[in-house]
């Protein structure tokens, strides 16, 4: 009877055995080359970051008298400065403007104040104050007080006597129109008719004069609901926005005017006081003052001594 062969010792299985074992110990040395290629990687990633971030800050760098000449050469190119570079003037190559001015700037450092012609002229526009500044701020308040005495004379024609009242501040002469139930229903902003009536009284009277025209909406302190509107500043807002569309509408240049929100703050009279609900909800009409911004004080000091000299009636 033949024996059965034993696998164990036979040279095919043998020679399969080694094969495996060559494969898998070639195979264990590729995977082993294989994991130190993060590391190339890596540093390409560092090596990218680092110039990046070399240009970035090259690029952060503004050099501000190449900034000014440039922004001469513009203005000129447009009409609006000395002699342009297309034209022969000095080029932003050409550097006219002191030492300093060379100076760079990084962003979030103060840059030092220039010395030169362009740092002085831009200097002299932002802080220039006529001389007879005392005499311009009277001549200012004076005409608010004759526009003042004109809407007044057409409220009283029309039957409204008191239905605006006028203070001026800092910024002009300011109109109060308190927005009570008769010119605005309640959590609207859609002009009743008696509220389209006053402003018929105040357009024409804000048509002839060449003032820029702000117009600020308020509303009161009540902790109330303002449905449909989010909450009191869009309500402000559009009571201010649909004073804007009336007055254009009729006659008043659009370019002269603006709108603004103030929701409850800047109150005409304490929260506390029993009028406030009436009296804070409001829309104000300031007829802007044609004075530099630095005036504020010489027009209020020349309105406080108006109101001084002039004998209070009821």
């Amino acid at each position: 009877m033949p024996r059965p062969a034993r696998m164990s010792g036979h040279p095919s299985a043998m020679s399969k055995a080694r094969r495996r074992s060559r494969a898998r110990g070639g195979h264990g040395a590729e995977e082993e080359g294989g994991a130190e290629r993060w590391l190339v990687t890596y540093a390409d990633m560092l090596t990218l970051l680092l110039v990046l971030f070399i240009v970035l800050f090259s690029i952060s760098v503004v050099n501000t008298s190449k900034f000014i000449e440039l922004k001469a050469s513009l203005a000129s190119a447009f009409g609006t400065g000395p002699k342009s570079v297309l034209d022969g003037g000095s080029g932003i190559m050409n550097d006219t403007t002191s030492e300093q001015g060379q100076n760079t700037i990084i962003p979030g450092t103060p840059a030092n104040p220039l010395t030169g012609q362009a740092g002085k002229d831009s200097a002299d526009v932002n802080t220039a104050v006529p001389a007879d500044l005392n005499t311009l701020a009277q001549k200012q308040v004076d005409n608010f007080k004759k526009i003042e005495e004109d809407v007044n004379q057409a409220l009283d024609k029309a039957g409204m006597h008191g239905a605006v009242q006028f203070s001026m501040d800092r910024r002009g002469l300011i109109m109060t129109v308190v927005t009570n139930a008769l010119v605005f229903g309640g959590n609207s902003a859609v002009l009743l008719p008696e509220g389209q009536k006053i402003m018929s009284v105040l357009a024409p009277e804000l048509a002839e004069i060449p003032n820029q025209v702000e117009v600020n909406g308020y509303t009161n302190q009540l902790p109330a609901s303002t449905y449909p509107y989010p909450s009191g500043w869009e309500l402000s807002s559009a009571r201010a926005s649909a004073v804007v569309r009336y007055l254009a509408g009729h006659h008043v240049a659009e370019q002269r005017l603006s709108a603004t929100g103030y929701n409850d703050l800047d109150p005409l009279i304490d929260p506390s006081n029993p009028k406030a609900a009436a009296r804070n909800r409001r829309v104000d009409i300031v007829v802007m003052s044609t004075l530099p911004d630095s005036a504020g004080d010489a027009l209020q000091a020349a309105e406080t001594a108006g109101s001084k000299s002039t004998v209070p009636t009821q």
